[in-house]
């Protein structure tokens, strides 16, 4: 059985992860409050983040930018998109 937690993105129980993503307290605030779908949405719109704005992860301003969105994101606040993006249609 999967463990569950009261995910702070949607507001309700759900499947959580199976550890913590990252090392240290933040990691472990995320495992303890973030379901796995939340986490899944985060990475695929942090992938697109790094894309569309050309960000380095070896610049120390791009991972502070990336970590406040993600608090963001995760705690169901605004947050920053992709100017430019436009999803594919679901036809191709």
């Amino acid at each position: 059985m999967s463990r569950t937690v009261i995910c702070r993105k949607y507001k309700k129980e759900m499947e959580g992860l199976e550890r913590p993503p990252y090392p240290g307290p933040v990691g472990q605030d995320i495992f303890d409050n973030v379901s796995k779908q939340a986490w899944q949405e985060w990475t695929d719109h942090q992938t697109m983040l790094i894309n569309e704005k050309h960000l380095s992860l070896m610049d120390p301003n791009s991972r502070k930018y990336l970590q406040e969105e993600m608090k963001k994101f995760l705690s169901g606040e605004e947050y920053d998109k992709a100017e430019g993006y436009v999803p594919p249609s679901e036809s191709n």
